[in-house]
């Protein structure tokens, strides 16, 4: 398991910088702005992964809209489950899964957003719809759809999963959302979810003590995650992807403790 850092794209000429401060050579590709998938823009990234010997594990893409990141407004606003947003959101996918192609990256991931645990709820078969269509995009581009983990507990992604049912899919397994979220313990999860985890997030934090807030993101080993259990489980199931740490705060802080992560992973792998 090869250890990588998330890596914000930008509209400039060094954008993996950030990357090889840590001394790392792969990278989970962050895109929030879909008027950043443009030709230029992959043509940089392609000479910037050659001048710093950086690997793309995926590329992530965020939607245009609202997006509040919560439990009140976010079933209402998130990925493609509000169906006010839903088709433009779709393309918005799909010009992702274009780039995602231009540089190089093995998937496409994004946050689905609160897929319905009901599955007779009347909006489940459109959203069902909606994944498939970009689920099936990125597999003619050779491309994978994967799910990050988050508003979703693991037995939706696989049902979900099996109803798209394209070959493509897969799960980015964020292991603090699926606590940040109150969705379940990220351990028990592989149980569920195991043989369709492709890439992970090392993130960690605490559930949440708020009906309408999501829990508190931590330094990783001082939340809930327990990593040393957590990568025992990840080699148990025969996982060799790679492990992409994310800290969401900024600053000298986030690059303190992304190094000191880097140093309790390798402590923790050997």
């Amino acid at each position: 398991m090869e250890i990588g850092v998330v890596n914000l794209l930008k509209n400039n000429g060094h954008c993996f910088e950030h990357v090889s401060s840590f001394g790392l050579n792969v990278c989970q590709l962050i895109g929030w702005n879909p008027e950043l998938c443009t030709q230029a823009i992959a043509d940089n990234v392609l000479r910037e992964t050659q001048n710093h010997g950086v690997r793309l594990s995926a590329m992530w893409g965020w939607v245009a809209g609202p997006g509040q990141w919560n439990f009140t407004e976010g079933p209402l606003t998130l990925g493609l489950v509000p169906e006010a947003y839903r088709e433009e959101r779709v393309e918005t996918l799909k010009r992702w899964a274009d780039f995602a192609k231009q540089v190089k990256a093995p998937a496409l991931v994004t946050h689905c957003g609160f897929i319905p645990e009901n599955m007779t709820d009347p909006n489940y078969s459109g959203v069902v719809d909606a994944i498939r269509e970009v689920a099936q995009y990125c597999e003619a581009l050779g491309l994978g759809f994967w799910f990050e983990t988050g508003q979703e507990t693991p037995v939706v992604l696989l049902r979900t999963i099996e109803r798209v049912g394209t070959s493509n899919l897969g799960i980015n397994l964020d292991p603090a959302n699926l606590i940040l979220y109150g969705k379940g313990n990220p351990i028990d999860a592989l149980d569920v979810i195991g043989p369709y985890v492709r890439n992970v997030h090392v993130k960690d934090g605490l559930y949440p003590t708020n009906g309408e807030l999501l829990g508190k993101e931590t330094l990783v080993g001082t939340g809930k995650v327990n990593f040393p259990a957590f990568l025992a489980r990840l080699r148990e199931i025969g996982y060799e992807g790679e492990l992409i740490i994310e800290r969401e705060i900024a600053g000298e802080e986030q690059a303190r403790d992304i190094r000191m992560t880097i140093d309790n992973l390798k402590r923790w792998l050997a």
